[in-house]
């Protein structure tokens, strides 16, 4: 079971004017800027962009409880490695995998 999509990361050339639109179409700045990472939090909804990514278009990343678990189900129905799973920080742990029509599915898993 998940808790649905709660982050969408856009991969973005140039951070600072990709900043400047988001924040022109959502309507609020960042709760995060770094030259690495930049968020913003709409409607519960994390919209991240970032400068160092992969360039295949935007990622969803689903919530949940076991991401290994997840991971390995997404795997073994067929999906290959896009980004292994890692700890981006405080906890928070993130993959993503590429299905066979080629689109990517993140999954993150905050900590408890």
């Amino acid at each position: 079971m998940t808790e649905g999509v709660q982050v969408v990361v856009y991969p973005v050339n140039d951070v600072a004017a990709a900043k400047a639109r988001f924040g022109a179409l959502l309507g609020v700045e960042p709760y995060a800027d770094t030259p690495y990472y930049v968020g913003f939090k709409v409607a519960g909804q994390d919209i991240g962009l970032d400068p160092n990514g992969h360039r295949e278009g935007a990622v969803t990343y689903v919530a949940v409880a076991d991401i290994k678990a997840r991971f390995q189900a997404l795997l073994d129905a067929g999906c290959e490695v896009n980004e292994e799973v890692k700890d981006v920080g405080g906890g928070r742990l993130v993959g993503s995998v590429k299905d066979p029509d080629g689109n990517l599915v993140g999954l993150l898993q905050d900590p408890a």
